[in-house]
């Protein structure tokens, strides 16, 4: 991220230290460790890996609380892969708000989706692919944001000044193709490249058992398309190439009692082919299952993509099955599990398992588990011997 930024940023900062108002210190601190259940695809990637990551969070409010400003940096250092270990922005964001309307001013993090398995719509933030495997976690993104709202729903908009480049794991790291993707040499569609000004645009509403979210998205493409450049045998890579795009979103979730009905759809043109994408599924809870205090909860999702040959659509035709366990004790324990299959290709599925639990008011622990198969080319297929193991460790401050 530009110096540009990190001025305004610490202006903002400025501002609210100088009213004097008291400063709110927490965050996190964590280890993690990674164990492949197989040997590596490629050469020189490790079995196991173990890295560290902080995350601080601060925050304060002056102005009768109609003003605040929140600051958390986050840092991973990782032993194997020299692109995981990176320090980050998450959020560094002055909020204002009035009666009808707020504004937010600097780095940030939004969320747009409602769906389990994909998150079609979610476009603001740019994903950090090396952080976690499964497309959560986000960089900070530079925004502008202005929201009012009233009875007739929510109106966003916002102006994003700077672009953030996807992460992408090293020549040291595993979950990645069998050439090392160089970010060094991305590539933009726009002269402006990462100082091109995107604009996003999004109206929400929730009507009786409805909730309606429809967006709008003008700029370069947080998904990238990944091109393979041979100047010899010996130094071939791939590249990124970041093209300017128009995308138009409709998130849709139905409450009706037990049931949560889920929809996500997008249209996007201006990359290499123009193209729809949805996901649409349900998730059922039972309270109480067998007369104990436990939920769970049952999902399945339909995963359909037009692309055909691209790194980044995995769900061209694809069904997701899950469960949800909820174990409603003090320590909040979770466990989801899912499995999702291809339908064109019997032998390509993925899974997952993703269990937490904490063991004090500051610590927490976490389980992540995910499966490849795949013997077809595509995505999977460049990561059929990742299956690994997370664990993590997680202190509360």
């Amino acid at each position: 991220m530009s110096n540009a930024y990190i001025l305004a940023a610490a202006a903002l900062a400025t501002t609210a230290l100088s009213a004097q108002a008291e400063i709110e210190i927490g965050g996190s601190a964590s280890v993690e460790g990674r164990y492949f259940l197989q040997d590596a695809l490629y050469p020189g990637q490790p079995r196991s890996q173990v890295s560290l990551a902080l995350e601080p969070e601060f925050y304060t409010q002056w102005n009768s609380g109609d003003d605040s400003l929140l600051v958390k940096p986050y840092a991973r250092l990782d032993q194997r892969d020299s692109n995981r270990t990176h320090v980050d922005m998450r959020e560094f964001q002055w909020l204002h708000v009035a009666d009808e309307w707020e504004s937010r001013v600097g780095v940030g993090k939004v969320f747009w989706g409602q769906t389990e398995s994909l998150h079609l719509v979610d476009i603001i933030n740019q994903t950090d692919t090396v952080d976690q495997f499964d497309g959560e976690e986000k960089l900070g993104q530079p925004m502008v944001n202005f929201t009012t709202y009233g009875d007739w729903g929510t109106v966003s908009a916002f102006v994003l000044p700077y672009f953030r480049e996807r992460t992408f794991s090293g020549q040291d790291g595993r979950l990645r193709p069998g050439l090392p993707i160089e970010n060094d040499r991305a590539v933009y569609e726009s002269d402006s490249e990462q100082r091109h000004i995107d604009y996003a645009l999004r109206y929400q509403n929730s009507m009786g058992q409805w909730e309606l979210g429809l967006s709008y998205f003008n700029g370069t493409t947080r998904e990238p398309e990944l091109q393979v450049n041979f100047e010899d045998n010996l130094n071939a890579h791939i590249f990124p190439y970041y093209a300017q795009i128009e995308q138009v979103g409709l998130d849709v979730l139905k409450v009706q009692g037990a049931w949560l009905l889920k929809f996500e759809g997008i249209y996007r043109s201006g990359q290499s082919e123009d193209f729809g994408a949805a996901v649409l599924g349900f998730e059922r809870t039972t309270v109480g299952i067998f007369d104990t205090n436990y939920d769970l909860g049952l999902l399945m999702e339909y995963q359909y993509d037009e692309r055909e040959n691209n790194f980044f659509a995995i769900g061209q035709n694809d069904l997701m099955f899950g469960a949800r366990w909820t174990l409603n004790d003090i320590d909040g324990t979770e466990l989801l599990a899912g499995y999702i299959q291809d339908l064109d290709n019997t032998d390509t599925y993925s899974g997952f398992v993703e269990a937490s639990s904490r063991m004090t008011d500051n610590w927490r622990w976490k389980l992540d588990a995910y499966f490849f198969s795949s013997d077809v080319p595509g995505t999977l297929n460049t990561i059929r011997r990742d299956d690994h193991l997370q664990v993590t460790l997680e202190y509360f401050f």
